[in-house]
């Protein structure tokens, strides 16, 4: 377990790094706010668009050749999309680097295959918080750094998060061992893992998922819509620039190691992944509405504070889905998960855009551009009345199989 934390908190260094200057740096290439929400959103689009096309495939991989293989032909693509990205001079050079990206790396997926080889069922949603934690300490050293560095120069972040990836394909290489063995490997089913869609089918096939897989997708489209959104939302409605929103983004990470890592083992032990899910979903509402009302940016900080169920939710869900997949199918089962959120990925950018440039004209602290957080607090209404039944029918149907005693 040591060794994936590791490897995890350093590719997520590596990613958070660019996450406070990737919006300045496309605005670097256009002329107007709405121009550069607009290319943003292309950006985005291009990364997940492929990788949701090739996480079954690299899952799948991962099943037949083992994770370490995979996890390490992805830092070596991350790495040189990081350096391309920092040299770029041409918003088709961002575009073009984001597509390779996302088709040759799907880490986290990895990852959680990684972590449920080597941990048994009833221990994997104390595994996954411990994971999330590491993503989440990713989220406080490499933002803030990101932002720092960002404002000396929009290019130096991408030059540091490319070494932090050499750094990681290096450490992999030498130190990471592997976790699947031989005989739990099996072949690729080419036919489900050239067709996402075939995927996410037999993901919702599995027993116990069902309707998870619309809890997921309506989550992690709102996810995927703050992470769009957030730079420029506060760029409109606060005037915050990368150190701003570097701290900002320290502050999730911190509250996310926190909960992830010293709280979810105490918070287990009194109640199931099922009902952390359904309380996660329901504080995460009131958050998002909350995100777009505010007119203070100090208030941002105190959202996050109070939201400190929400970063359950990953865990909880990742266990359940986890738990109903075999040895044999781990990375498969994550892939697909992990192409669900992709495709939330590419949904989001569509979505964030047009949310934002009809906003983007109002003047700062206006409410109204709070727009695409309202539309998250919808989603995440779905995503909890969702869960509720799923949880209801399948705690039913348990009662329903229990003899009955004269």
């Amino acid at each position: 377990m040591p060794f994936i934390m590791i490897t995890v908190l350093i590719d997520m260094m590596s990613i958070g790094l660019i996450v406070p200057v990737l919006p300045g740096l496309v605005g670097s290439f256009t002329s107007s706010q709405s121009e550069q929400v607009w290319w943003y959103g292309a950006v985005a689009f291009a990364f997940s668009f492929a990788n949701f096309f090739s996480s079954p495939v690299l899952g799948a991989l991962s099943d037949k050749y083992g994770r370490r293989p995979v996890l390490l032909m992805g830092f070596c693509a991350l790495s040189l999309s990081f350096f391309v990205t920092g040299l770029a001079t041409a918003l088709w050079m961002l575009i073009v680097v984001r597509l390779f990206s996302g088709a040759m790396q799907s880490n986290a997926s990895v990852a959680n295959a990684y972590v449920a080889d080597i941990t048994e069922p009833e221990q994997r949603a104390k595994r996954f918080g411990m994971l999330g934690a590491m993503f989440g300490l990713g989220f406080i050293l490499g933002p803030v750094m990101g932002g720092l560095l960002g404002a000396i120069d929009l290019h130096l972040p991408f030059f540091a998060a490319g070494t932090l990836a050499l750094i990681n394909l290096l450490y992999g290489w030498f130190v990471l061992p592997e976790s699947l063995p031989l005989d739990k490997r099996r072949p690729i089913d080419w036919k489900t893992a050239l067709n996402p869609v075939a995927a996410l089918s037999q993901l919702r096939n599995l027993h116990g998922v069902g309707a998870l897989v619309a809890v997921i997708a309506c989550a992690s489209l709102s996810q995927f819509i703050l992470y769009t959104s957030w730079v420029l939302y506060t760029t409109f409605k606060f005037g915050w620039g990368p150190q701003q929103n570097g701290w900002w983004l320290f502050t999730v990470g911190v509250m996310s190691v926190l909960v992830q890592g010293v709280l979810l083992g105490r918070l287990l032990a009194r109640f199931s992944p099922q009902r952390l899910t359904v309380v996660g979903l329901f504080s995460s509402v009131f958050a998002y509405l909350a995100y777009g009302l505010t007119n203070e940016g100090w208030m941002l900080y105190a959202i996050v504070v109070c939201n400190i169920l929400a970063f359950v939710v990953a865990a909880s869900i990742q266990s359940i889905i986890s738990g109903a997949a075999d040895a044999t199918t781990q990375g498969r089962t994550m892939g697909a998960v992990s192409g669900l959120q992709s495709l939330m990925a590419v949904i989001a950018p569509t979505l964030s855009a047009p949310l934002l440039g009809v906003v983007s004209h109002l003047p700062r602290g206006d409410w109204r551009i709070g727009a695409p957080f309202y539309f998250c607090a919808l989603l995440q209404l779905a995503a909890l009345g969702l869960a509720w039944m799923h949880f209801s029918k399948a705690r039913r149907a348990r009662l329903d199989v229990v003899p009955h005693t004269p």
